[in-house]
Formats: structure tokens, sequence, C-alpha cells
């Protein structure tokens, strides 16, 4: 069609591999508050042969919180970071003790560029 023309503009796609997560830097310590544990599931520890690593945080950290935090203790620029809300759920204690109701939680996945690795211990 002559009235929207034929050439066709390229398109300049982004570099995967380049791609790193937007982080910030912490002060006085605070990366060990924001990264508390690292998430060991089965699901998790699976994932981990792709370069996807699941850790619990606090419910106020960022995904730029965490990046910064991964960049800080493990030396390591995070490609994409994935935050998940767990909520909290009633499970039952024992014959006579009734419910209970489990913590909500919240866990982040955090992709990491092909080669780059975390060592926990």
């Amino acid at each position: 069609m002559a009235i929207f023309g034929n050439t066709k503009k390229e398109k300049t796609a982004k570099n995967p591999s380049t791609a790193k997560a937007r982080a910030v830097t912490h002060r006085d310590g605070k990366a060990h508050e924001i990264i508390r544990a690292p998430w060991f599931s089965e699901k998790a520890i699976i994932s981990t042969e792709k370069g996807i690593y699941t850790f619990a945080i606090p419910e106020s950290a960022t995904k730029a919180d965490v990046a910064g935090a991964i960049k800080e203790l493990y030396n390591v620029e995070p490609k994409k970071i994935r935050i998940v809300n767990l909520p909290g759920r009633r499970v039952s204690m024992r014959r006579r003790a009734g419910k209970a109701v489990q913590a909500r939680r919240r866990k982040a996945y955090v992709y990491l560029t092909p080669g780059d690795t975390i060592q926990f211990a």
C-alpha cells in the first residue's frame, strides 16, 4: 500500500546477555537484612542449574534493593529479579492444640547471566 509506505524499520533488539537489573547500593551493612536466607526447596534447587536463585526477603524490599544486595554479598550482577508474595495459611497443629496461622512470606527469584554462579557455604 502506498499510503503507509514500503520501507520497514529495523528493530533494535537488546542483547539479553548484557541486560542488568537496576541496583541500589546499601550502606551500613543493610545487604544482610535484605537477603535474609537462601530458599531451599526442591523447585529452588532444581532451578539453580538454570541460573535462577531464590532468596527469602523482607516485605519492604524492592527489586533494586535485592539487586544491590546480591551484588554486594555475592559479587555477581543479576540479569533480572522477580518477587513473589506468599500468603499466610492456616495449618493444623496437633490434635488438641488447634489451628495456627503460618506467617506471610516473600521471596525473590534472582536470574543470573549464563556462566555466573552463587556458592552457598
